[in-house]
């Protein structure tokens, strides 16, 4: 009976305490843990994305229609202004310039004898028969003569003197027909139509050999190749890009920053360009340019900043899609505080500060703010204990035991 009595006495004890316990660990204050107000650098950074070009760049474009033949070239090459990228198929231009190089020497050939009078053959013919008549006609004169004074002596009949009279009149129109078949041989007309079959045939000539010159296309600077992707085999048109060549020791990066944020941004800030497919690389520059316009970009309204980036290993490709970091504005010596211990209260921004063993609401005005840290205008003083976020519900007056990180 004693041994019941003295654990039934135990049990009451353990029971008593054990409620005593739970009395004062709810009544107890919450363990909260607290921040404190210290004076630091702080860096205001935007971080967007944006895209990547080169500050100098040149198109290669086709000058012509044809097949590309040889690529000479790739992607990423540095190259020299002149340099050949692709070629394209010769054979229809070398064959024009061919038939154009006929076409030239038929028409210079042609204007050589009409400028000499007309084709030999024809020319001798014509010849031969003006002296054959000429002599005709000097037989016919001498013959003519000898009738008219043996008429004058009344040996000869005056139908003779008539009948040799008339042949001499033949044979002088017919010299007079010669003649001008002679000159017929060759006219104007003739040495104009000559002299157009040479002009076109030398503009034909003229433009197969810049068809052949256009066949290969150049590099239109020193540079880097990029955008271009051609292949053998490949057909294009005039106007048809074939690559840029650009310098890629310095690069242009557009940077899309947010409505909001913009007003934020001057030139001549700190940008760090960092890029997915090449982690743990930077490239370091500077804002040189200011949107002029905000434009939608998805769903956001941004303005696109632009940034000289230096890139002296050439490894920040153009078209890369980056990621950005505007080094907005430096504050040394701030007051600083952990952003998640700043709290609202309606329209009112402040903290829970510290005093004795309670928290106090304290209105703040912020200046600007890092990732992780803001500035702290007034309301707080170095050194001042506040608050950080607890699922502990506490609001001002609220009794707390502070745990310091």
């Amino acid at each position: 009976m004693k041994r019941g009595t003295s654990w039934l006495a135990i049990l009451l004890v353990g029971g008593a305490a054990l409620a005593v316990w739970i009395f004062f660990k709810k009544t107890a204050p919450p363990e909260v843990d607290f921040t404190k107000v210290a004076k630091e650098t702080i860096v205001s950074s935007l971080g967007t994305n944006g895209k990547v070009d080169p500050v100098e760049w040149m198109p290669a474009r086709a000058e012509r229609a044809g097949v590309i033949t040889r690529v000479l070239v790739s992607r990423g090459q540095q190259v020299k202004a002149g340099a050949p990228m692709v070629e394209l198929d010769t054979r229809v231009a070398n064959a024009e310039l061919s038939r154009a190089q006929a076409g030239i020497k038929e028409a210079q050939t042609q204007e050589q004898v009409l400028d000499q009078g007309g084709r030999v053959a024809e020319r001798q013919q014509a010849e031969a028969d003006l002296s054959r008549a000429r002599l005709d006609l000097q037989a016919a004169e001498k013959q003519y003569r000898a009738l008219e004074r043996l008429v004058a002596k009344q040996a000869a009949t005056r139908v003779e003197l008539d009948n040799v009279r008339q042949t001499v009149d033949q044979l002088r129109l017919r010299i007079q027909a010669l003649e001008q078949h002679k000159a017929a041989l060759v006219t104007s007309p003739d040495k104009e139509i000559a002299r157009a079959k040479l002009q076109q045939a030398e503009s034909t000539a003229a433009i197969a050999r810049a068809n052949l010159a256009v066949s290969i296309i150049r590099a239109p600077m020193d540079g880097t190749v990029y955008d271009f992707d051609l292949r053998q085999g490949s057909f294009v048109n005039p106007g048809d890009l074939i690559g840029k060549v650009g310098r890629l020791d310095r690069v242009r990066v557009i940077v899309y920053v947010d409505e909001p944020d913009l007003g934020k941004v001057r030139k001549g800030e700190s940008v760090t360009i960092t890029w997915q497919a090449l982690p743990g690389h930077q490239w370091k520059g500077e804002v040189d340019k200011l949107p002029s316009q905000v434009a939608p970009l998805g769903t956001r309204q941004v303005g696109e900043v632009g940034c000289i980036i230096e890139n002296p290993e050439r490894d920040l490709l153009p078209n890369a899609n980056i990621d950005a970091d505007i080094q907005a504005t430096v504050v040394p010596g701030a007051l600083s505080l952990q952003k998640e211990a700043i709290r609202r209260q309606g329209s009112e921004t402040g903290v829970l500060l510290l005093r004795g063993d309670r928290v106090v609401w304290r209105p703040v005005k912020l200046g600007i703010s890092s990732y992780t840290k803001s500035q702290i205008l007034s309301g707080l003083q170095e050194g001042d204990a506040v608050a950080l976020p607890t699922e502990k519900p506490i609001k001002n007056g609220s009794k707390v035991e502070p745990i310091f990180q």
